[in-house]
């Protein structure tokens, strides 16, 4: 019969316990029962905490979903977190932005988890000023005073002693692109020389620059896929594609396949997509046209590492927007009306009674063009169809691409691709149709030819009902039918997007918040920030790991002996109770026995 004898107590409290029957008392056993169990659950917690599984640090978590996290203030108490400032001087104002990032994991293959910084009301930490900076073309040297507002606001809100390791970055966009080269330097020598001088930030001379539409647009699409993270490693549910970079002998790597937006605002339209496949150029000439729209780039920390090596293409269409196509249309028909009442009697559009009929305006809208001295009467036809013949020639195509420049557009993979449509697309679909999100043609195209034919006093009526959106008002509804054409064929006709594609979603937030472009700026810069939490986990891990098992290892050994040490105590005074009971039974025998005795004795 097996037995199992604990040697580590001192023979005088020997005690051995069978597994099929315990030698010991009821009490002796429960107690060597519990014993037991407790070293046993000591045992295996000590197993899980040294050996069990841990998360990986590349392991996914769905952070990007988390909007209650997102929502609540930052912790700037908390001395782990690192800052970085964004400033985006515009054409018309320039705008703050304030970001945060725990430390990096440790991982060379994941990005930093950048935030927008909240303030203790829970609102993001972003503040604007007016006009832009480029009104400062011939007075440079009061470019660091127009910036002061919105440095200051930032370092209120950044710890104090953060301030030297927070990188500012000072970015300009459209509204000096359009100042020539002397005029932006000279701003731009102004905030490399005064900023540091009020400051302590993390700025230097290149921090400061005036950057392309195709940078611009290039830091959008990064900020869209961050948010929907989509540079996070792919679980087997994702819809992944293979890219093939331009690194030589590279073999195509599979990844969670990102998203390519499109962007239509009142003056430009805009496009960025990944390209996952190489390249096949038609001649030397196209391919010296495509360096201008592709941009490939790494956003991991380590050049060496291709699994964030990204090729996108980008590019901007001036003249592009709703309202400017809209206004090019205008010009088309005064232009054209007046060249042919030339050689007609009837005067067709000079007069209220003989009004143009626009097929791009409601059913009986009457409105106006002026011209250069001249005015066209415009009559609302509500054809649809017609509407898209009328803008499709707008669109510019040559040889098969946008744009009368004939711009290059890479291919599109529509079998495997998602993309965004924000700002006039989300327009043109939610704010009288209600068709936002999901975007299907027959649906839409459907819904904007019944809109067209609709009598312009039901429309007025509908808008008064409330019965569209809270965005939706007169102007939206004067120029819907244009517009829901104008996007029709952009997309369709454009960029060729099949009528049958469902991947693409109209939107104007994303996760309930607005991107920037700032974010993917900051994404950009900062991405060789890793590397020195790198460097630092690598000295940790270079530590022997047998020191770091040992100290688990003795702390529930020690935990262990002092177990064994109360049990073994309990278990002496126990056999010290049974002891006593024996001798009190003997002597009580004993005593029978003389009593018996002396009464055998008396006579």
């Amino acid at each position: 019969m097996a037995r199992i004898t604990f040697s580590c107590l001192p023979a005088s409290w020997y005690c051995s316990v069978s597994l099929l029957s315990l030698g010991c008392a009821p009490r002796q056993r429960l107690l060597l029962l519990l014993f037991i169990t407790c070293a046993l659950l000591l045992m295996g917690t000590y197993q899980r905490q040294l050996w069990g599984p841990q998360r990986r640090p590349g392991s996914r978590v769905n952070k990007y979903l988390s909007s209650a996290e997102s929502m609540e203030a930052t912790d700037v108490l908390n001395p782990a977190l690192n800052y970085g400032i964004v400033v985006d001087c515009g054409s018309s104002g320039s705008r703050v932005f304030v970001y945060y990032w725990p430390p990096h994991n440790g991982n060379p293959h994941t990005l930093l988890d950048v935030r927008q910084m909240r303030g203790h009301d829970r609102k993001p930490v972003v503040k604007k000023i007016k006009p832009g900076i480029s009104t400062l073309a011939n007075t440079p040297t009061q470019a660091s005073d127009y910036l002061h507002p919105l440095l200051s606001f930032a370092a209120a809100h950044v710890p104090k002693t953060k301030h030297k390791e927070t990188p500012l970055y000072i970015l300009c966009t459209a509204g000096m692109r359009l100042l020539p080269e002397s005029q932006q330097a000279d701003i731009l020598e102004d905030l490399v020389t005064d900023v540091p001088l009020e400051f302590d930030f993390l700025f230097s001379r290149s921090h400061a620059e005036v950057i392309s539409g195709k940078q611009e647009g290039v830091y959008a699409w990064i900020g869209i896929n961050f948010v929907l993270g989509r540079f996070e490693h792919a679980d087997d549910e994702d819809a992944t594609v293979e890219v093939t970079t331009g690194s030589q002998n590279q073999q195509p790597i599979s990844r969670r396949r990102t998203v390519g937006i499109m962007d239509m605002g009142g003056a430009s339209l805009q496009i960025a997509y990944e390209v996952p496949s190489a390249i096949t150029f038609s001649s030397p000439q196209q391919e010296e046209a495509s360096k201008s729209v592709l941009a490939e780039f790494n956003l991991g920390c380590d050049v060496e590492h291709t699994q964030h090596v990204y090729r996108v293409y980008v590019t901007t269409f001036l003249g592009f927007g709703g309202n400017m196509a809209r206004q090019r249309y205008e010009d088309r028909l005064v232009n054209d009306t007046l060249a042919k009442n030339r050689f007609l009697t009837t005067q067709t559009g000079l007069s209220e009674d003989k009004p143009y009929l626009d097929p791009c305006l409601p059913v009986s809208l009457s409105e106006t063009v002026s011209r250069d001295n001249h005015t066209l009467y415009l009559r609302g036809q509500g054809d649809w169809t017609q509407c898209q013949e009328a803008v499709r020639p707008f669109l510019g195509l040559h040889n098969g691409t946008m744009s009368p420049g004939g711009v290059y557009q890479a291919p599109i993979n529509f079998s495997n691709s998602e993309f965004y449509g924000f700002s006039e697309f989300f327009y043109c679909t939610e704010d009288v149709l209600r068709l936002g999100g999901q975007y299907d043609s027959q649906k839409y195209s459907r819904a904007a030819m019944d809109y067209c034919a609709t009598r312009w006093p039901i429309l007025k009526q509908r808008l008064d009902n409330k019965l569209f959106s809270q965005q939706a008002d007169i102007s939206r509804l004067k120029y819907q039918c244009f517009k829901s054409a104008w996007m029709y064929e952009v997309l369709h006709s454009g960029f060729r997007f099949p009528t049958e594609y469902l991947s693409l979603k109209t939107a104007q937030l994303v996760y309930d918040k607005e991107v920037q472009w700032t974010l993917g700026a900051i994404l950009f810069k900062t991405r060789f920030l890793p590397l020195r939490d790198l460097q630092q986990e690598t000295l940790r891990q270079s530590h022997p790991s047998w020191l770091r098992s040992s100290f688990v290892y003795n702390h529930h050994l020690f935990s262990l002996c002092i177990l064994v040490v109360v049990l073994a105590i309990l278990l002496y005074i126990l056999r010290l109770r049974r002891i006593h009971q024996r001798e009190q039974r003997q002597a009580e025998a004993l005593n029978l026995l003389w009593v018996e005795e002396g009464e055998a004795l008396l006579p």
